[in-house]
């Protein structure tokens, strides 16, 4: 329903928050970086003597991001500010209060981002490996691993997946992301296999008391991130692999890279992985034409870094 409404600076700041913590559901701490940004474009409206959202218009706009240059923020921060400020007024736009958005032309500065590291594929077949074995534990490591790699969860997400969350009949997982965001996230056959086997013969030789966590420690309480993490490392160790190279993030990297150069859609990755804006998952687009590029050089007979002959 649009609200033909003019609130105040302050009041449409409040709202706006209000709604990006309980409507949309972000996190607190993407919220509070909304609040800081905005606090410091509130301070220049005032200055220029805007009191009233309908009184936003694209020539102040632009004023006030040219203004983050005079600033000490860094690039990527000034970055952040732009996009609050645009969501902020596509918000108002949204109800009424603007008849159009001032902030469609608005521009905000480019910066250098760095690409996810990734595995290859045979890399994260050879960390599987490493982790194959009977006992509980061996079991347990490779049932995380290959959920983590196939389904493409944060490690958060991983070590708080209650009983409740595997529905082994249909191979699905029902996980609590960013923002107490619930998503649908399918398994594949290998997945399910070690969840099985763990869930069947490992956890129950785990289980000490009456957690609801998927994923046990030696001592029957939940796993955790750091526990996950060194032992990551080991097994990483174990595959012949260097360790700084392999974390939990690199493997969610490794699932979404390797699902786009299987021709996956990008918005089913982007559901897939959780995230609330497509742009965030673009980046994977830019890793797989690396990947695509490094794979020319090293194997087409003209690659810049093949072998004589092309071998």
């Amino acid at each position: 329903m649009v609200e033909a409404s003019t609130p105040s600076i302050a009041d449409a700041i409040d709202g706006f928050l209000a709604s990006a913590a309980v409507e949309r559901g972000l996190s607190p701490h993407t919220v509070a970086a909304y609040a800081r940004d905005l606090a410091r474009f509130a301070d220049l409206w005032e200055r220029a003597g805007v009191s009233r959202v309908d009184e936003i218009d694209r020539p102040g706009l632009q004023r006030l991001v040219r203004g983050l240059d005079a600033t000490r923020l860094g690039a990527r921060s000034r970055a952040r500010a732009v996009v609050s400020l645009r969501r902020f007024v596509r918000y108002w736009v949204d109800r009424g209060a603007l008849t159009s958005d001032p902030s469609d032309a608005l521009l905000a500065p480019r910066f250098g981002q760095p690409l996810p590291r990734v595995l290859r594929p045979e890399e994260s077949a050879a960390l599987l490996a490493a982790s194959e074995g009977e006992t509980p534990l061996a079991l347990r490591d490779r049932a995380m691993l290959e959920v983590l790699y196939a389904a493409g969860l944060r490690v958060s997400e991983l070590v708080a997946l209650p009983l409740d969350g595997v529905d082994r009949r249909a191979g699905l997982l029902r996980v609590l992301g960013k923002g107490r965001r619930e998503r649908i996230v399918p398994l594949g056959e290998p997945a399910l296999r070690a969840l099985d086997a763990y869930l069947e013969t490992g956890r129950p030789a785990l289980a000490r008391g009456e957690t609801q966590a998927v994923f046990l420690s030696n001592r029957g309480s939940a796993m955790t991130r750091q526990n996950f993490f060194h032992r990551l490392r080991g097994l990483a160790r174990r595959a012949g692999l260097a360790a700084e190279r392999v974390s939990p993030h690199v493997l969610r990297h490794s699932f979404a890279t390797d699902l786009l150069e299987g021709g996956a859609d990008l918005r089913a990755v982007q559901a897939m992985l959780g995230h609330a804006d497509l742009a965030t998952t673009q980046i994977y687009t830019h890793v797989s034409r690396r990947r695509l590029r490094e794979v020319v050089e090293r194997r087409h007979p003209r690659g810049e870094r093949a072998g004589p002959g092309g071998r």
